[in-house]
């Protein structure tokens, strides 16, 4: 037997072993019973410090009372880059009044020829300016990654403090992580070469967030 097969042998046998379940309940428990590390100090001023960190890594920020609003929001922000006005959306926003606010918004998954993206979010995390996107029907990750102006809309509500209460709500909501749960912490960007910032390297080179007070 080669070391090859002997190395994926014993994978196979550590992997299937009957005790399975018991391990992970031990784990499991584990989890939930091990205190959290070090955590920063917080004010009760999530929003404010959320938008604060999100502008740091480049995003722009906007508030609106209500999600009604969003559409108008959009609509202004787009004609303000000359973006135009056609958009893909994730299906969990898709039904908001796009047309009304002189919007062309198909709520599908992005494909390469997308320009901008409409999505809504898991939650926000105030300690970094991070949102939390979960892949699923309703939320395809593609409007997120595609398009090269993301837009995003936050309800002030959703915002948590740091990323250990997102994986605490995502526990609570959720019970099991979905296929992809995607962090965000403004455009993407690269600084390869010649340590120069690059934005859009991998992804969008705008992210713009629309916060929702009500």
């Amino acid at each position: 037997m080669s070391s090859r097969d002997d190395i994926l042998k014993r994978v196979r046998a550590g992997v299937g072993k009957d005790d399975f379940a018991r391990r992970k309940a031990v784990a499991e428990a584990y989890m939930a019973a091990h205190p959290r590390g070090p955590q920063p100090t917080l004010s009760n001023e999530l929003a404010t410090r959320f938008q604060a960190k999100a502008e740091y890594l480049s995003s722009t920020v906007e508030q609106i009372e209500t999600m009604s609003d969003a559409p108008a929001a959009v609509a202004r922000h787009l004609a303000s880059l000359s973006l135009g006005v056609q958009a893909v959306a994730t299906p969990d926003v898709a039904g908001l009044a796009w047309v009304a606010a002189g919007l062309d918004v198909s709520g599908r998954v992005a494909v390469d020829a997308d320009k901008v993206g409409i999505s809504g979010c898991f939650c926000a995390i105030a300690e970094t300016g991070t949102l939390l996107l979960l892949s699923g029907p309703a939320s395809p990750a593609t409007v997120s990654l595609l398009p090269e102006t993301h837009i995003a809309l936050v309800p002030v509500s959703r915002i948590v403090a740091t990323m250990e209460d997102a994986f605490a709500l995502l526990r609570a909501e959720r019970g099991s992580l979905p296929r992809a749960a995607n962090f965000i912490s403004g455009p993407s960007r690269t600084g390869d070469i010649e340590q120069t910032i690059v934005l859009g390297a991998h992804g969008p080179c705008r992210v713009h967030l629309i916060m929702v007070k009500g």
